[in-house]
């Protein structure tokens, strides 16, 4: 039986926010929706991790029923690549088949992202998977200072714009044995479109995470 569990990394060390993993949205801590919404999806996830350097975090999170695993100091670093805590955590835990990355900075999603997202990642039998938006923006560079629109022409109505689409971060679902080679996404991941509000909160600011109060506030 293929196994599949969710890992939230969380570092207590944030340089824009500082201890933002632990600062109350909506009544519990931040990390703490990461944690309840996979628990909400116990059909597909089978165990909840979290990857943490920081013994504050560990409590919180062993008091919302997710495990913990230590992460040595070596890949808590501000620069560390996601896909080292994760397949830390993978080295010390039994075999699985497939991860759940649920970051804690993009606290709110809808009820059935996961259900949905998993269906479409196992049916179409491929190695990994991840959430994207449409963006309906007029992009473009300022070179030698002039304005060169990217995505369209001057003049053009937004709503005739070839499609873009941003990684939101939302969740990702990648096979166990290409998270162990240093990979979360391979150049076979599949995007996973959804267009919602909550698509556009990531926190990394103390903006961000006033956007996230004011989003979550119009969603009770």
């Amino acid at each position: 039986m293929n196994k599949t569990i969710a890992i939230i990394p969380a570092r207590g060390n944030s340089k824009r926010l500082p201890g933002k993993n632990l600062l109350p949205l909506g009544g519990i801590p931040l990390i703490a929706h990461s944690i309840l919404y996979a628990q909400a999806n116990s059909e597909t996830i089978d165990a909840v991790y979290v990857s943490t350097d920081c013994e504050q975090i560990k409590n919180v999170a062993l008091e919302y029923g997710a495990k913990v695993i230590d992460r040595p100091v070596a890949l808590s670093g501000h620069l560390e690549p996601t896909v080292s805590a994760l397949k830390h955590v993978l080295e010390n835990i039994e075999i699985v088949d497939s991860v759940i990355l649920l970051q804690p900075t993009n606290p709110l999603r809808p009820v059935n992202l996961l259900k949905e997202a998993f269906e479409n990642y196992t049916h179409s039998n491929v190695d990994s998977l991840f959430t994207v938006t449409r963006n309906h923006q007029k992009f473009g560079k300022i070179m030698e200072g002039r304005y060169m629109p990217f995505n369209y022409k001057l003049g053009q109505r937004s709503q005739d714009l070839d499609p873009l689409y941003f990684e939101n971060g939302l969740l990702y679902i990648s096979k166990a044995d290409l998270i162990l080679r240093d990979i979360i996404l391979s150049e076979l991941a599949i995007p996973f479109i959804i267009d919602h509000p909550f698509a556009k909160v990531d926190i990394d600011t103390q903006e961000d995470f006033d956007f996230a109060e004011y989003v979550i506030s119009r969603s009770l």
